[in-house]
């Protein structure tokens, strides 16, 4: 397990590999269809917040408010990353994401945005809300509550131990495409 901690930069980045197991620590942000769609139209982050060098987990969290009025995350599973394939290549571009994690995969456009900018694709365990949540030490802030609801909301997390695991690289592999691939080739075996 490579230890993946601040400040993620692109020679870190690069220097992963698809199949590579990483614990993350330090800040992720939460971002689904909502923001993604927003940031795509020309929408911009709040005052103070950047992606820049960071990391956007595609999460829609279950939080509350624990008995001081503080924020709590009980549950934090990836939720299916293809839905953002249309806005994530520009994303990458236009926010300096060195990381986004998700479960599912992505794209050829992600994929090549990757490839140009040092980023990752990083497969989370589905059906792990629960055990995941546990790896998030701390609620910083949420942005966007209002506007997008808490599912949907800008949730930035400080994290230790996440793990996940380099699906697609920054050198234009990708696990998903490569068993897309296999399994085609298997079941024309098998017709």
């Amino acid at each position: 397990m490579i230890s993946l901690t601040p400040p993620f930069t692109e020679e870190k980045i690069r220097a992963l590999k698809v199949g590579d197991e990483v614990a993350i620590s330090g800040v992720l942000f939460t971002g689904r269809d909502a923001l993604h769609k927003y940031l795509h139209d020309g929408g911009r982050l709040p005052d103070g917040v950047s992606f820049r060098d960071g990391i956007l987990y595609h999460c829609g969290p279950v939080v509350i408010k624990d008995e001081r009025g503080d924020w709590k995350c009980v549950a934090a599973g990836p939720t299916t990353s293809a839905r953002e394939e249309p806005y994530q290549g520009q994303i990458i571009h236009d926010f300096g994401l060195r990381g986004v994690i998700g479960k599912g995969g992505m794209g050829e456009r992600t994929l090549r945005a990757c490839q140009e900018c040092g980023c990752v694709y990083l497969h989370a365990v589905g059906g792990a809300a629960q055990v995941l949540s546990e790896c998030i030490t701390r609620v910083r802030n949420v942005y966007f509550l209002k506007e997008f609801g808490s599912p949907e909301a800008v949730w930035e997390f400080e994290v230790k131990n996440f793990p996940a695991v380099v699906t697609m690289d920054a050198h234009g592999r990708s696990l998903h495409q490569e068993v897309f691939a296999a399994s085609e080739k298997a079941l024309a075996g098998l017709l």
